[in-house]
């Protein structure tokens, strides 16, 4: 089966496409990453919606700032 994706970019997106895109899935209830760069070719990494809302939110508390 194939998997139909809905994808978005940020508006903060540079104008060079080096970013990432956030889809979601009308198969499933999932939401992708991938590179916008490679578009269809890019290889999607899916997660469940509540470890995507953990991690944007661990994200926007500037849990990854200064790592490694």
């Amino acid at each position: 089966m194939t998997t139909t994706w809905s994808w978005r970019k940020s508006s903060r997106s540079a104008t060079s496409g080096q970013c990432v895109e956030i889809g979601t899935s009308t198969d499933s209830i999932q939401v992708g990453v991938r590179d916008s760069k490679l578009g269809e070719d890019s290889p999607i990494l899916t997660f469940t919606p509540g470890v995507m809302a953990t991690f944007v939110s661990a994200a926007k508390d500037g849990g990854f700032d200064g790592s490694a």
